[in-house]
């Protein structure tokens, strides 16, 4: 999966690049963020995972937004497809997660 310190570089589809600005007030920058998230939660995407292996990530931007994040991985580099502000119970999770951590 992913392993801290070995991302190189981010990549948006050019499709999907503002697609979550325009839909949820998202930057390409603010989802890149999260990953620097000593809290970032990541599993696996099961339900969306045909042709490669997709991910969901819940982490938080340096202004504190929570978002929920989905994305693969090719090779060392991060391919974000969505990313949206974390709903009610993704903050729980997102949350709960710290609890345990601390």
């Amino acid at each position: 999966m992913l392993e801290p310190g070995k991302v190189q570089d981010f990549e948006w589809d050019k499709g999907n690049l503002d697609k979550s600005y325009a839909k949820h007030g998202i930057t390409p920058n603010e989802a890149e963020e999260i990953f620097l998230d000593e809290n970032l939660g990541i599993v696996k995407d099961i339900k969306h995972s045909q042709k490669e292996d997709g991910f969901i990530a819940i982490g938080k931007t340096f202004e504190n937004k929570i978002l929920f994040v989905v994305f693969t991985l090719r090779k060392n580099i991060i391919r974000i497809i969505s990313a949206k502000m974390a709903n009610k119970k993704e903050r729980r999770i997102y949350h709960e997660k710290i609890k345990k951590n601390s």
